[in-house]
């Protein structure tokens, strides 16, 4: 076990943040800024996209919230808290840096796949393992790249990640309504067993219906918290702003916008806040019923300004306008917590308690299907009813026993599996430019 924490720790400290951070700058220069001359075109394809969906794809909208389901998890709430705590306010200027940054990372991600995606049956399938296999010319590189991610994924995110989301999910329902873990992990995975069973339409008309609620309930109760301390939000700003240029703060930063699931002796860090970069949400958008892979590009972009921006801007305010990080012995986990009962009470609890269940509830759902489309692509369709046995045992199971391996595990894997789709997106950044080149056609 210490040697896994020290090769996670080197990929996550120095490796990951180097290569992220450099084609996150390529990708930005490469593309003409595409978050700054594209995002508006992301919002009106969205607007377009209420419509039904040709056989075996969904909506760009359904795509777009399957992706936010995943996106916006238990780490939204842990992994903006250990920033904080890690690395002062000032790190929280670095996340938003970083997002800027992932969204051109996003961008190319989601055109590959669309590109690149394969009707196996009656359904289609992407993600960075066709994108790899398929798109590189060095057809033997390829495959290795796409087998490498394709296994990580499988036992980082539908395993041993899903695992870690039903623990602490099944925790914070014990402590708030005294409710025994095994029961809310089996609770979680009925529910999973019902929603799976019409495949990746079901998942995506699920997390149509259950994401734009989860968000909005929870930037209402933000927005409240934040006009009750409205005279402390000036002087938060400004902090944020003064300590963002300090070693310790860049340094949080990284840390906060590489961290999606973040706590040590706990919730580990691991995943990225909106996963850009990661190779998870490219099998949402590949499935996008879009005539051009540009289109759903720019939609995706905007999944980052909703989980960066937004969703991880407001709990980080919550924290600081409170003082929840100043509390004394408060465990990562806890500090968005302590925020919400300094300002709501006892209401504060239940309605952290709630939203746990809904962004770790839809975050399994999410890398349920992504680890499915790995499984077809690696082992056929014959595979995919095995795969769903274990991925709900592994649901339950993360609520009954210790986690503290499985954690390290999964973060491991979760940088490990960065490296092949970044690779893979460097070589084909010409794919992608190109495919850019025409979005000025679109209308």
């Amino acid at each position: 076990m210490d040697t896994i924490l020290l090769i996670k720790d080197f990929i996550w400290d120095y490796l990951l943040v180097f290569l992220l951070v450099f084609a996150g700058l390529y990708l930005t220069v490469k593309l003409g800024f595409i978050q700054f001359t594209k995002l508006g075109q992301g919002f009106k394809e969205l607007k377009k996209s209420k419509r039904d969906a040709a056989n075996g794809l969904v909506t760009p909208l359904e795509a777009f919230y399957t992706s936010l389901a995943a996106q916006i998890g238990t780490g939204n709430i842990a992994g903006v808290a250990a920033a904080i705590m890690l690395g002062g306010s000032g790190s929280i200027f670095w996340m938003w840096v970083s997002g800027f940054l992932g969204m051109a990372i996003i961008y190319s991600e989601t055109v590959l796949a669309i590109l690149c995606r394969e009707k196996k049956g009656d359904d289609y399938f992407g993600g960075p393992a066709y994108y790899l296999s398929r798109g590189i010319k060095n057809k033997a590189l390829g495959k290795f790249l796409a087998a490498v991610f394709a296994i990580f994924i499988i036992i980082a995110l539908a395993f041993a990640g899903n695992m870690v989301q039903s623990n602490s999910v099944a925790s914070v329902i014990e402590s708030s309504f005294n409710i025994a873990p095994v029961y809310t992990g089996a609770f979680i995975a009925v529910l999973l067993s019902f929603i799976i069973i019409g495949g990746a339409k079901s998942i995506a008309k699920v997390a149509t219906k259950v994401v734009p609620f989860m968000i909005a309930m929870f930037l209402l109760h933000g927005l409240v918290i934040l006009l009750k301390y409205s005279a402390n939000i000036g002087p938060v700003f400004k902090s944020i702003f003064a300590n963002a240029f300090t070693w310790k703060a860049a340094a949080g930063g990284a840390v906060g916008f590489s961290i999606k699931e973040a706590l040590k002796h706990g919730m580990v860090r691991g995943l990225f806040s909106n996963e850009a970069g990661m190779g998870s949400t490219p099998h949402a958008n590949a499935i996008a019923d879009v005539d051009h892979a540009s289109k759903q590009g720019c939609i995706s972009m905007i999944t980052v300004i909703i989980d960066t921006f937004v969703v991880c801007t407001i709990s980080a305010l919550i924290i600081l306008v409170t003082g929840a990080n100043e509390i004394e012995g408060a465990h990562f986990a806890g500090v968005l917590q302590n925020g919400f009962d300094i300002a709501l009470g006892g209401s504060g609890s239940v309605f952290y308690a709630i939203s746990v269940f809904f962004f770790g509830f839809t975050t399994i759902l999410g890398w349920y299907y992504y680890g499915e489309s790995n499984v077809m692509y690696l082992f056929g369709e014959d595979a995919i009813n095995y795969y769903k046995i274990f991925a709900i045992i592994a649901v339950v199971g993360g609520t009954i026993v210790s986690v503290d391996a499985i954690y390290n595990v999964s973060d491991l894997l979760n940088g490990l599996m960065v490296i092949p789709n970044i690779i893979g997106i460097l070589i084909l950044n010409t794919v992608v430019k190109k495919n850019k080149n025409e979005i000025n056609k679109l209308k």
